[in-house]
This record gives C-alpha cells, sequence and structure tokens, in this order.
C-alpha cells in the first residue's frame, strides 16, 4: 500500500471517476480540487517504482502466514442461536449459508466447538486457505489508502474546502496515533459545538476490513466534490457532518505491514497471554461480553477485560457523549451486503415501536440504493458491546451497520468504486432525514 503521489492519484482517478464521481467539474474558486486537477499537477512521467511483481508478492505473502495458528473452519450450525454459542468460543465468524458457518479460529477456540457439541466439518490452515484464495496483494491493491495517504487526503480536502470542512483528532490509539475526522459544517470548525442535527460515519473498526475506509473517504469526497449541487448543499448549509474513515489505525497498518496481509481483525494490544488485540466491536458498554463474545484473550471475539479498556472505543465514547445534537450514525464493516440495525447484542425486537419503523424504513430505503439485505443485527447472531447498540441505547441515535459487499475481506481496488457509488447513495439518503428521522412516520 505504499506509493508514490502519482500512483495514488492516477488510480483514484480511474476508479473513482466511474458512477459516483463521474460529473466531475472544474472546482470553483477557494473549492477541493478535483482529481483530475491534482493529477494534471504532477510531473508526467513519475516512476511508478512498484518493487515486486504480482506473482512474487502473493507468494511472499501468504508464506507469511505459514506459522500462523488460525484455521479457517467449516461447522454445522443451524440458526443464529448456534452461531452466537459459536462466537462465544471465539470463532470469528465470516461466512454463513442455511446450515453451516465458516470462519477462523484457533485450536482453543476449536476445542471449544467440539466440547459444546458441534461438528466441524473440515478445516484448513490458514496458510491454506490463503493459497487458495489470495489473488490481490499489494501492490496490486496500491488504490487503497494506508493511514499516512489517509491522513493526507483528509488534511487536502480539509485545506482546499475552508468555507466547509474542517480536520481534528478525536482522539489517539493505543500507540498514539491520531483517530482524525473530517467535519463537514458551514458555520461550526474543529470541536466548537453545534446545533444543527448531526450525522456520524465510521469505518475501521475492523483492521483487515480496508474497504470500509474508502468508502468513507469516498463519501467525504464526494459530498466536497457537489458541494454546490443543490441538495448536497442544503444538507452541507443545515446538518453537522462527521467522517471517521479510520478508527482503528494501528490495527490496520498491522495488517498490512512489509506489504503482507495478516488477516488481522483486532487493535494490537498486548494481552496478558501475548496474544494481540480486543475486538473493537464488542467493547462498547452494552451488555458488554455477554452473547457473541469471549473473554479470551487469543479469541478474535475478545471483548476486553472491561467495557471501553481501548483507548479507540473510549474516543468514540467522548466523541458521542460530547455531542448532543447526533441524530444518525453509519459505522462501516465488511463482508456479507447487509444493512443492519439493533438491536445486535438482544434477540428482541426494539420495545420502542415507532423507533423500530424508523430503523425498518431507513435500512429498507439505504439497501434499495446498495442492493444489500437490510435486517436487524441478531437475526444473524446475537453479538453483545455492538456499537450501534451503544449508541442507540444510551443517546437515542438511530445507528446503523453496513457489511459491505465482496466475497474477501480483500477484495482487489476493483471493487472501490461500485462499494462507494452505493454507499455513498445510501449516506446521502441517511442525510436526507438526519435532521427528524421521525418524519418517516408522518
Amino acid at each position: 500500500m505504499k506509493k508514490h503521489a502519482f500512483t495514488t492519484v492516477l488510480l483514484l482517478t480511474a476508479l473513482y471517476s466511474t458512477t459516483v464521481f463521474a460529473a466531475i467539474r472544474p472546482a470553483a474558486p477557494g473549492s477541493a480540487l478535483s482529481f483530475s486537477q491534482l493529477l494534471n499537477q504532477l510531473p508526467a512521467n513519475h516512476p511508478l517504482d512498484l518493487n515486486l511483481s504480482e506473482a512474487d508478492t502473493n507468494i511472499s505473502a501468504v508464506e507469511a502466514l505459514r506459522s500462523d495458528d488460525r484455521y479457517w473452519i467449516t461447522v454445522s450450525a443451524a440458526d443464529k442461536y448456534e452461531r452466537t454459542a459459536l462466537l462465544e468460543t471465539g470463532m470469528d465468524i465470516v461466512e454463513i449459508n442455511a446450515s453451516r458457518t465458516s470462519g477462523f479460529a484457533r485450536k482453543e477456540a476449536m476445542d471449544l466447538i467440539l466440547e459444546k457439541g458441534f461438528s466441524i466439518e473440515s478445516r484448513v490452515t490458514i496458510y491454506e486457505y490463503a493459497k487458495k484464495h489470495l489473488k490481490d496483494f499489494p501492490p496490486t491493491d496500491a488504490a487503497y489508502h494506508n493511514y499516512t495517504e489517509t491522513t493526507g487526503l483528509l488534511r487536502e480536502l480539509a485545506a482546499n474546502n475552508p468555507d466547509i470542512a474542517s480536520l481534528f483528532s478525536a482522539g489517539k490509539t493505543l500507540e498514539g496515533r491520531d483517530i482524525w475526522c473530517l467535519r463537514l459544517n458551514s458555520t461550526e470548525k474543529g470541536e466548537k459545538t453545534s446545533s444543527k442535527p448531526g450525522a456520524f460515519f465510521v469505518g475501521s473498526h475492523h483492521a483487515r476490513e480496508h474497504l470500509t475506509n474508502e468508502v468513507a473517504l469516498g463519501l467525504a469526497v464526494y459530498l466536497l466534490e457537489h458541494k454546490n449541487d443543490a441538495e448536497i448543499s442544503k444538507y452541507l448549509e443545515t446538518l453537522d457532518i462527521y467522517i471517521i474513515p479510520m478508527l482503528n489505525a494501528d490495527g490496520a497498518e498491522y495488517d498490512i505491514a512489509a506489504g503482507k496481509y495478516r488477516w488481522h481483525r483486532k487493535n494490537t494490544r498486548v494481552n496478558p497471554d501475548k496474544s494481540m488485540g480486543v475486538d473493537l466491536n464488542r467493547n462498547y458498554d452494552s451488555l458488554w461480553c455477554r452473547g457473541g463474545a469471549s473473554h479470551s484473550p487469543s479469541a478474535e471475539t475478545y471483548c476486553g477485560p472491561s467495557a471501553f479498556s481501548e483507548p479507540e472505543t473510549v474516543a468514540v465514547k467522548k466523541f458521542v457523549e460530547t455531542r448532543k445534537n447526533l441524530k444518525t450514525l453509519m459505522s462501516y464493516h465488511s463482508y456479507s451486503s447487509l444493512l443492519l440495525y439493533p438491536w445486535a447484542g438482544k434477540d428482541t425486537p426494539l420495545e420502542n415501536e415507532n423507533d423500530r419503523k424508523v430503523f425498518a424504513e431507513m435500512a429498507r430505503t439505504m439497501a434499495d440504493f446498495t442492493g444489500y439485505t437490510p435486517q436487524q443485527s441478531s437475526d444473524l447472531y446475537v453479538a453483545t458491546g455492538d456499537t450501534t447498540d451503544w449508541a442507540y441505547a444510551t443517546s437515542g441515535i438511530f445507528a446503523f451497520t453496513t457489511e459491505l459487499e465482496g466475497n474477501s475481506f480483500y477484495p482487489g481496488a476493483a471493487l472501490i468504486s461500485r462499494a462507494v457509488a452505493g454507499n455513498v447513495k445510501a449516506a446521502v439518503y441517511m442525510l436526507s432525514v438526519t435532521e427528524d428521522p421521525y418524519k418517516l412516520l408522518r
């Protein structure tokens, strides 16, 4: 994912200019430059400097997994109750069909799965799984943004749009990286309080879900490039919009270290047993570490030593609690083409009938734009400590999880433009109801 500036802009131009950014116009004075204009400002013959061939990189990346102790397993699981029990063993559920579930698990989790009476239909090492399934390792995925590139793009967007955009750090990660937040507001900048209804978009709770960062960045670019369009201008004038593309920056950087994917899900905390990471989307104080989470530090669904034990989730907690104006929230994840809403941690519908109707209607409409399936989160399995449950339960925010499309955590660069296109449309719809979600009932 390391690359020269020319490579970054060239790939972005090619990807984003299809569909979502097809109508790029010359920038108005004082507004952000388009990707095309940025490209024209760079030396025409800047070398790409890709040091490894795709084949060499694939081999190197897969070989790096030879000593990894995880397995890809398929387990017979008939319903959401059995899938919830599998999560509690520490299995990382990735794929689901009617009668079986697949995902990653360590030996400890597999022993617990068998103790609970489940049948493991197949198992292969993550090394063998990667050899069979991975085709798109860096540098073929150079269109994706690492932390430095994400930071640079956010700074550029803020600098080129001072009338509407500002950038601030919402906190620090475990390793001390800034958690950058781009704010779009025509009157208030930085961390100044606003009375305008607020919308919050956040990506990269899970390290390996790099596509979520691209969707969040794509939304930011789209809103700023279309800030003079009547519809977008209205939202930028009347709403308070926040975008954090990369919450788990430490984990995302660890996952791509040396250009080799590590299939890493959690943050980078070193646990007492020397395993790495806490699952940030099990660390919120919403029925913390009950169903669908594990107390075992080595588990992929490890909830941490306590609720809000991690600086990344603490940053979200403080962010939400100090912004009483927030009305809507979208947390991007991947992959399974779903549009999810609370409850995740309860196997019951929302108690408030009006809120339940609003959630269902918003999810249905956003799913129309993306082609995803809308449903209550716990229809998949119960997962406590979830971001959206906490945001709704504590602040009344209409909070959703989007599971992006694809058939892998590493679907390649070609998927970016399609995922951005549909999800930008869904996000713009969310903005259209943010001022008063209850208007959907009238």
